[in-house]
């Protein structure tokens, strides 16, 4: 039964559809290893063993009837603290909600019970979904996999070390600026950032609605098909006989290969070798336009966060760590002259990119420059907290700039990710691409 927490969520599906796992049994063993491992309450916010006890039982009274509504039906699941759960608190990591206890599910969590998934929790996430790295001294700062004396990434931090250290079978996150992908590539995940407006962010707390979006993070391309059908309350897209061959990649040359620390460098390289002993074409590409956007960003997002938070900020500002209150605050010295500009230019660059990148199934890049940060330098050093925390969300923030859906996949290297990005609302064909991907970088 321990065997269980380590296997995918499509391995887990596959046997409660067999017969051979008791949805019942397999919610109380990760309940009961949650319980008892060291760092749960660096990684769960809070728990919801009697929901998940009383959803398995569902699905398993499903399963025997032979009516499972999904491959996924029965599979225990973390969900990030930002997500709306009747009755149980959702603070989105920050004191300026502590408390707040909404009285319905977000319709995201609505759809994903209705498609079987098994609420396990709420999980620990950077202070309002405003930071890179995962720090959030003032609930907690969950650990990375590779390293516990690190930051696993973030915002949506404990949703990957909540199925990186095995206590959910997947998670779902969010991701405006990288918020999925980065704590993904630090705990050798496969994370999806889907298209802007894709799944409703109802009852979903806001950071920056213009960009704000819903994602799993998983442990397999094909966990992620499934987990991401399942949020939409759909089939999922088939995987099968995914190729490389007579595929073409184009690799960004500009911007999002500055600065690479060493590890991620030797990531990149040795994926994209692999690649293309697969059949995948990759040739270089450059779209200047984007740096105009990447530019802007402090306008684009600052501006919208503090539209939304600056008021409760302004009556509370004492309860915030203080660099994601600064990060909020330089949102109130920008006119809407400024932020519609700003957005009249990045819709221009997008077209550019759009353009540039129209002859090739995906563009590729290193998924984060840098390594997890030790949670105590960050700590220590407030200016280190600063220029981590922007280099972290670089590339990244290439991919919600430029409106694409993207999947970041393990390189090899710890902590260390590839991303493919496609044209929005293209993720079936991403997914399609990134399990043929994955195999190649097996």
């Amino acid at each position: 039964m321990s065997d269980w927490t380590e296997m995918s969520a499509t391995e887990l599906g596959q046997g409660i559809g067999k017969g051979e796992i008791d949805p019942v049994a397999l919610a109380q063993a990760f309940l009961d290893k949650i319980a008892a491992h060291p760092l749960k309450d660096r990684i769960y916010a809070r728990l919801t063993p009697e929901r998940a006890l009383a959803e398995a039982g569902a699905a398993r009274d499903r399963a025997a009837a032979g009516q499972r509504r999904s491959p996924l039906d029965g599979v225990p699941v973390s969900w990030k603290d930002l997500f709306d759960t009747a009755g149980v608190a959702t603070e989105s990591g920050s004191k300026l909600l502590e408390g707040r206890v909404p009285e319905v599910d977000a319709p995201v969590l609505q759809v994903a019970t209705a498609m079987g998934l098994v609420c396990l929790g709420k999980t620990h996430m950077s202070e309002l979904a405003f930071s890179g790295l995962g720090l959030n001294p003032v609930t907690a700062t969950p650990p990375s996999v590779n390293d516990p004396e690190a930051v696993a990434g973030g915002s949506s931090s404990g949703a990957a070390a909540s199925v990186a250290f095995g206590l959910a079978a997947a998670a779902i996150g969010s991701d405006t600026g990288g918020s999925v992908r980065i704590p993904s590539c630090w705990n050798d995940l496969v994370g999806l950032k889907t298209t802007s407006g894709r799944i409703s962010l109802e009852g979903v707390v806001p950071l920056a609605a213009g960009f704000d979006t819903v994602g799993p993070l998983c442990r397999s391309v094909a966990d992620a098909a499934l987990v991401f059908a399942a949020l939409e309350g759909r089939a999922a897209p088939d995987l099968r006989g995914a190729t490389l061959e007579g595929k073409r990649f184009a690799r960004l040359t500009n911007i999002v290969l500055d600065d690479l620390r060493p590890e991620p460098a030797r990531g990149y390289a040795q994926a994209l070798e692999k690649l293309a002993r697969a059949g995948a074409e990759i040739v270089d590409l450059e779209v200047p336009e984007i740096a105009i956007p990447m530019a802007d960003a402090g306008v684009l997002y600052t501006t919208e966060a503090w539209a939304t938070w600056g008021e409760a900020i302004i009556a509370n500002p004492d309860v915030m760590f203080a660099p994601i209150r600064e990060r909020f605050e330089a949102g109130q010295h920008y006119t809407g002259a400024d932020y519609l500009r700003a957005w009249e230019r990045m819709m221009a660059a997008r077209d550019a990119y759009y353009a540039a990148s129209a002859g090739v199934d995906a563009v590729l890049c290193p998924t984060a420059p840098i390594l997890p940060p030790k949670i105590d330098k960050l700590m220590e050093q407030g200016e280190y907290y600063v220029t981590e925390n922007l280099l972290a969300l670089r590339n990244t923030r290439v991919g919600n700039l430029m409106g694409t859906c993207t999947l970041t996949l393990p390189t090899g290297v710890p902590s260390c990710g590839i991303s493919l990005m496609c044209p929005h609302r293209q993720e079936d064909r991403l997914l399609r691409l990134g399990a043929a991907a994955e195999k190649a970088l097996a």
